[in-house]
């Protein structure tokens, strides 16, 4: 397949994503408005707490599901790929999440309970609906768990269809768990932990029928391949120190955010994760629709088609992040005001703080397709692991110092220097990746846009007796000026001829 025929490919699956990703961003909208003004600031700070310590045991999952969607992608880039090859591959990654998922429901109903009951900050009277919430939280996860080999799959083979259709499901049964909210009687935290298991079991069904009855290999068979359980456990095992220390460094200052702050902070914590996820998540689509093409160009021999992918990615998923990111960070303040009914303190600064982080991180988010394509990941994980494990140090260092909440986002943007500096440097020692080009045609660029991009919008100011008329007029200002620096500057002359001839034949010219 030629570049242009993946350009294509490309391009079909990322609006697949982008129209999943709306529909899930609008009614996560609706849904975070409705649960929050429901449960209320401390029910809300509780469930965000114990949602988030049951996603800390992905630091013993996340690790294999890194590595099954690797080789599942990987395998189907090989010249020789058999049927056999790939069943044993999905019938043995099953097989291992089955088994990992039961341990860590094991671990998280003994160290979990006495975590909550001993360690957590809850309000007089909700020990027990808490503790409902950690064990509907961990059902969840373990249904989530076993759809990874299927998501995988859907992924490798590039079908992104199926996600936009399958979140249509998805958005009418949270917008029904919603309404639930709104007219039920029952403890409204309780009631939403558990609609949100049914909501988990349904969806990851119906994730599993379409993948028996797309993808021939979606066939599960016993036996271990002891060969290829060798490899997944090594890849994994470095995966398990660097995915994990992520996880434990998202949740480990959340919770260290609990036991300082207490839940009111979690509930500005957790909106704000909403917030930037949504954003975060177009960028994320971009990717999720280039990432089986960087395996496959590495799979396949093609390093200087792999190169040119990670190039232009890493330009793109800054640009989009950048064009969402900036009208966002304009008006943080109008939008969290129509969004919310009232809005927890210390929330816009969180919002902007990591907004700015997610910037940072895009920017080389696709230099870590390439690690993993190319598989010898240990170097990069154990000093990914290093600097997670300061960034809670740091963090805990600071709250016990009585710094403010915002302290913890500040650490984490400057220790992001660090890992871009990590992630750049690995990727020229594992593929080949020229630093210098990058740092010329990706970070260079990126620069110079952003410094104008953002100057612009810092210093823009003025005022419309209507409020709405304001907020649609400066958005549109900020996004089509960064648009056009983008353009100008930020991309190559062959991508300005490529948009010039897509205007063109969209608006007939």
């Amino acid at each position: 397949m030629n570049a242009s025929d993946n350009n294509k490919r490309i391009a079909k699956n990322t609006l697949f994503l982008y129209f999943r990703q709306i529909l899930i961003m609008a009614v996560s909208l609706y849904t975070v408005r409705v649960v929050l003004a429901a449960l209320g600031e401390e029910d809300y700070g509780i469930y965000n707490v114990v949602g988030g310590f049951v996603a800390m045991f992905n630091i013993l999952s996340g690790a294999l599901s890194v590595a099954i969607s690797r080789f599942i992608t990987f395998e189907l880039g090989q010249p020789d790929v058999t049927l056999t090859r790939l069943q044993r591959i999905f019938s043995s990654s099953l097989i291992i999440q089955v088994v990992m998922g039961l341990i860590i429901c094991l671990l998280i109903g003994t160290f979990g309970v006495w975590f909550v009951e001993n360690k957590m900050v809850v309000p007089s009277g909700r020990l027990d609906v808490t503790l409902y919430v950690l064990f509907f939280s961990a059902l969840s996860f373990f249904i989530n768990l076993l759809s990874v080999p299927y998501n995988a799959l859907i992924i490798a083979h590039e079908q992104m269809k199926a996600f936009a259709y399958i979140s249509i499901v998805e958005a009418i049964l949270k917008l029904t768990v919603a309404y639930l909210l709104i007219v039920a009687s029952w403890d409204k935290l309780f009631l939403y932990a558990f609609c949100m298991v049914v909501v988990s079991l349904i969806v990851r069904s119906i994730y599993a029928i379409y993948c028996r009855h797309h993808f021939e290999e979606c066939h599960f068979v016993w036996g271990f391949d002891k060969q290829l359980l060798s490899k997944m456990f090594t890849f994994s095992g470095w995966a398990f120190l660097g995915n994990g220390s992520v996880v434990l460094k998202e949740h480990g200052v959340n919770i260290l955010l609990n036991i300082f702050c207490g839940p009111a902070v979690n509930a500005a914590r957790g909106i704000t994760s909403q917030v930037a996820n949504s954003v975060m998540l177009f960028v994320t689509n971009f990717m999720q629709a280039v990432n089986p093409q960087i395996t496959k160009s590495y799979s396949s021999g093609d390093l200087l088609e792999m190169h040119r992918l990670i190039f232009k990615s890493s330009r793109f998923s800054f640009f989009l992040m950048l064009l969402l990111g900036l009208p966002l960070l304009k008006n943080v303040d109008f939008i969290l005001g129509l969004w919310l009914v009232a809005v927890p303190d210390h929330t816009v600064l969180f919002i902007q703080l990591l907004l700015v982080f997610c910037m940072m991180d895009c920017l080389v988010y696709p230099l870590i397709t390439g690690l993993l394509a190319e598989g010898n990941i240990r170097l990069y994980e154990i000093m990914l692991v290093i600097l997670n494990v300061c960034n809670i140090l740091f963090s805990y260092v600071a709250l016990k110092l009585n710094y403010s909440p915002e302290s913890v986002y500040v650490i984490s943007i400057i220790l992001e220097i660090g890992i871009m500096i990590l992630r750049i440097w690995v990727s020229g020692r594992a593929y080949h990746l020229s630093i210098r080009v990058y740092c010329k045609e990706v970070i260079g660029r990126a620069f110079i846009v952003s410094v104008i991009a953002g100057s612009f919008t810092y210093l823009l100011s003025f005022h419309i007796i209507n409020v709405w008329g304001n907020f649609i007029f400066m958005s549109l200002i900020v996004f089509f000026f960064t648009a056009s620096v983008i353009y100008i500057i930020g991309l190559n002359c062959r991508e300005r001829e490529y948009v010039k001839d897509l205007l063109k034949s969209r608006l007939h010219l």
